[in-house]
């Protein structure tokens, strides 16, 4: 096997996170603001397989390829087929095979909580009321009301209570990493019960023992009457406390080999951005972030992604408070998230929060390969080689 050694390989990893649809191959971006596939594909990242061993990255994070009914890939349809617009399986073989023999690494976004409404086994069980399907979910009154991801009727939520729901999901996983695949961004990890995550775990560490888990565990936007949709413990104190609590984040520690730092993401924010404290209460914070967790529990950092506004947006465009805050974030000794087109100055035009639908899309530009600010990519090239030196 690739890995030797457990899960070590990902504690310096400096990792590129990639929408696939949005980075390369794209065929034209001008329709960026429309829910549309813009034509990004697998192949388009193999094309730029230079751009990223150049950047000094070594390890890339892809979104979800599976058959999907959305452009961004967390619709799904099909957990076991890539999707056409993004490639073949062959592509995907081909790119674990490229970042192997270059030393990288090369994990997947995984999506256990829910799939599209147009995923034939859900499609099933609202025609049949006997349908063996109809466990697989959670209907509050057959055949269209049903529990979903939140509030989005598109995507509703698998029973992962049921057995064989659990393990259709579980087998799904496995069979990607049975390619090559070095690991899991696991997808909306609150949703999920406890359990499914501790067999979830069990079941993959035992033929994939060096893959990596890490999770997504993030409550930013859920409304009070979508709580009924997650699955963590004390959850209304938690949706109070705010979207990144400690707590929250902790809840996954003898579950998954870490979680998003989302908390060192806002306080970044507030210290660079909102200018909220002085320097040494910001350190305070951090060091009192960090102290109450495991050594063996990571907390990969980031500074923004998809689901959020890009960074160099949040502070007015100043690259400088761009890069005061990536040098914050590799100074801390965790693997390092970058986001793409981050590293050459790709923003926003207005803030994801200002629409009803789809503000997402702003923070979801395509990679700019025409237009880049070659100082900003130099200075995030320095910083990576300082991180793996």
């Amino acid at each position: 096997m690739y890995n030797m050694g457990g899960v070590d390989w990902f504690k310096n990893s400096v990792i590129y996170h990639i929408l696939i649809d949005r980075f390369a191959g794209f065929r034209s971006s001008d329709n960026w603001e429309k829910p549309e596939f813009l034509g990004g594909t697998i192949k388009g990242i193999i094309e730029k397989f230079d751009y990223l061993q150049d950047l000094g990255v070594n390890t890339i994070w892809i979104s979800p390829f599976y058959k999907t009914s959305e452009y961004h890939g967390y619709h799904i349809t099909d957990f076991y087929q890539v999707d056409p617009h993004f490639g073949t399986t062959n592509d995907i073989k081909k790119l674990i095979k490229i970042v192997h023999n270059h030393d990288m690494h090369i994990i997947a976004d995984f999506v256990p909580n829910h799939c599209s409404n147009r995923h034939p086994y859900f499609q099933e069980a609202q025609l049949n009321k006997n349908s063996e399907y109809r466990n697989w979910f959670y209907f509050t009154k057959w055949p269209n009301n049903y529990m979903c991801f939140l509030s989005i009727k598109e995507i509703p939520k698998i029973n992962l209570n049921n057995p064989n729901a659990r393990n259709y999901i579980i087998n799904a996983a496995k069979h990607w990493l049975s390619l090559g695949f070095d690991g899991y961004r696991l997808d909306h990890v609150i949703g999920p019960p406890h359990s499914f995550w501790k067999q979830f775990k069990k079941e993959i560490k035992k033929i994939f023992p060096n893959a990596i888990l890490i999770g997504e565990a993030w409550m930013k936007g859920i409304k009070f009457d979508e709580l009924k949709t997650i699955n963590i413990n004390h959850k209304f104190l938690k949706w109070i406390s705010g979207a990144s609590s400690e707590n929250l984040l902790k809840e996954y520690i003898r579950e998954l080999d870490g979680v998003l730092d989302f908390k060192l993401q806002e306080l970044i924010k507030d210290y660079i951005v909102k200018e909220k404290f002085s320097k040494k209460e910001f350190y305070d914070r951090i060091k009192y972030h960090y102290r109450s967790y495991p050594n063996n529990y990571f907390l990969p950092t980031f500074l923004d992604n998809h689901d959020m506004n890009r960074f160099l947006f949040e502070c007015k465009n100043n690259k400088e408070k761009l890069k005061q805050a990536a040098e914050i974030q590799f100074s801390i000794d965790q693997p390092v998230i970058i986001y793409y087109g981050t590293e050459i100055g790709v923003t926003q035009n207005k803030s994801i929060w200002e629409f009803s639908a789809n503000g997402d899309l702003q923070a979801r530009q395509p990679m700019n390969w025409e237009k880049q600010d070659i100082k900003l990519l130099m200075f995030y090239k320095n910083l990576i080689k300082q991180k793996k030196a």
